[in-house]
């Protein structure tokens, strides 16, 4: 039986994923499946660079499906794309992933199972207890002094993940020695993995820029209006990224501008470490978005999908 293919148009956070795999779909008659582990929380917005409703030129799946207070875990990823890819080539649509979330990509197109949900176990309460107290910082510094390697593996914010590797230390099991067994893992379809390749200055100067957009577009009153509804009590939504920095704000905790600058910072630190992740997967053909515009990587896509 043949896999179900598929096509994949990843890169960091801001090197224009969304505008080429939009051009993608157009030329190849497809839908999009967002690969993004925050797009999924309605309300969140301006923060995560989610393409308006009303400017988008396809259908795109995988955004706005569960509420900030609700947990979602990559297992339940896995599980809802999965149905949304099946359903799009099931209407002889071509399915395109995009995004630049690695883990979460891996999920979909190879074969990957997650511990299954539960009872907390006491260790883990202990921890989120102690991530609560100190800061997902502090945590991760307490797996990196355990198990270094792990914790190179696992950002501070992902304190699902850090927590979840501690547990595992606990149990005499290492994260990274589970890991190193991701990329050479059956294939749950056939997938062309397309990277964006862009000048770090270039993706830098963009990223900054674009936050100070997003201030200006209302993150503020959006991140406000999201803490009313939940948003400090999810261990996953309230750490990302624009969203964490701009609660600290509304706490009193530092200034605007603080804030600002941090979610710069903290933006342009994990655009490296999408790039570093992509980089380590030797299947992705990369496009050089410094010297091809993105309607001609758009074309070279499609015209490798119809004659391959």
């Amino acid at each position: 039986m043949s896999l179900t293919r598929v096509v994949c148009v990843v890169g960091p956070t801001g090197s224009g994923k969304s505008a080429l795999a939009e051009r993608v779909a157009a030329g190849l008659d497809g839908e999009i499946i967002s690969i993004d582990a925050m797009q999924v929380y309605r309300g969140m917005d301006i923060g995560t660079a989610k393409t308006p409703r009303a400017a988008r030129s396809c259908a795109l799946h995988m955004v706005d499906i569960v509420d900030v207070r609700i947990p979602y875990s990559v297992s339940l990823f896995q599980r809802d794309a999965r149905m949304c890819v099946d359903d799009v080539s099931a209407r002889n649509r071509v399915p395109i992933l995009c995004g630049g979330t690695g883990l979460y990509l891996d999920a979909v197109i190879d074969e990957m199972s997650f511990p299954k949900g539960g009872q907390e176990s006491a260790n883990r309460v202990r921890y989120e207890a102690y991530a609560a107290a100190h800061g997902s910082d502090a945590l991760h510094d307490l797996l990196r002094q355990r198990d270094a390697r792990s914790a190179a593996l696992i950002h501070p914010n992902n304190r699902r993940r850090v927590v979840r590797a501690l547990e595992m230390l606990d149990e005499g099991k290492s994260y990274a020695v589970h890991h190193e067994g991701l990329k050479s893992r059956e294939k749950h379809y056939d997938a062309v993995i397309w990277g964006i390749e862009i000048d770090r200055i270039v993706l830098y100067k963009r990223l900054d820029a674009r936050v100070d957009d997003m201030i200006a577009q209302g993150l503020v009153d959006e991140v406000r209006r999201l803490a009313g509804q939940g948003l400090r009590e999810s261990a996953t939504a309230s750490q990302a990224i624009g969203y964490k920095e701009i609660l600290q704000y509304i706490d009193g905790r530092i200034d605007l501008e603080d804030a600002t600058s941090l979610i710069k910072r903290n933006t342009r630190r994990y655009a490296k470490r999408q790039c570093s992740w992509l980089k380590r997967d030797g299947r992705v053909r990369w496009l050089d978005a410094n010297h091809m515009t993105i309607d001609r990587m758009a074309d070279r896509i499609c015209h490798e999908w119809r004659t391959s």
